[in-house]
């Protein structure tokens, strides 16, 4: 159980994998985005069912805006922080089953169907290094990986920051056009342009069904808008 023979590094050189590491950065804008084109929409939708100005639209909205950002960012910071702190917890966990009980954990390779005459030169060159042993126990046995330790300041500034930017598009319109039913149009028009868009690359990225996922995300804003609107004009009534 020495080092990486010569052999082994000319493997490892010539193989390089591409894969896509940025999952959770994507997650992050995918929350952040997609609630930031529904939320104001289906409000200046709904507010525009009401029969009041732009301008009193464009105020909730931007307000709207902000509170769900603030919301939507504080939403990922704390789920991040639960995610690190059930890490160290477990990690403290399998910490103390290796120095107390060494055996039972080296056994428990035997689940994956090894062997133990198979798995036992490899617990032993772990036993030799405490380290690798338990980053082993934690990614094979608990299936958990070591969060970034920046993962929850990230995500409340990558939501948070994805929501605004979506928000502002279906109020883009109420900044310019100062008739409310007008702005409406154009709202939609360009929100449901937004959402096909943002879903095409959803699905991209995510390795959906691009154009499927991009139909889905606009018909799920244009229910929720047209839901807003049909209880403003309902209400009104």
């Amino acid at each position: 159980m020495g080092g990486i023979n010569e052999s082994e590094k000319y493997l490892l050189n010539r193989h390089k994998e591409h894969h896509f590491t940025a999952g959770e950065i994507v997650r992050d804008v995918i929350i952040g985005v997609s609630d930031g084109l529904t939320v104001p929409f289906a409000l200046a939708a709904g507010l525009s069912g009401a029969n009041v100005s732009s301008s009193i639209i464009l105020t909730a909205g931007i307000a709207e805006v902000a509170a769900g950002a603030i919301s939507m960012g504080l939403g990922g910071y704390l789920a991040a922080k639960s995610e690190a702190d059930h890490y160290d917890r477990e990690l403290r966990r399998e910490q103390e089953e290796i120095d107390t009980i060494p055996d039972s954990e080296a056994a428990e390779v035997a689940e994956y169907g090894v062997e133990p005459h198979e798995y036992g030169p490899v617990v032993n060159a772990l036993r030799k290094n405490p380290q690798a042993w338990l980053d082993f126990m934690m990614k094979f046995e608990l299936g958990l990986e070591k969060p970034d330790p920046k993962r929850a300041l990230q995500s409340a500034l990558t939501i948070a920051i994805a929501y605004v930017l979506g928000g502002l598009v279906p109020l883009l319109p109420y900044m310019l056009i100062p008739v409310a039913q007008k702005a409406l149009v154009a709202s939609v028009m360009v929100t449901i342009l937004a959402l096909l868009i943002f879903g095409f690359a959803k699905g991209y990225f995510t390795g959906d069904r691009p154009v499927w996922s991009a139909l889905q995300t606009a018909l799920i804003g244009a229910i929720a808008s047209a839901a807003a609107f049909g209880m403003a004009k309902a209400v009104q009534g």
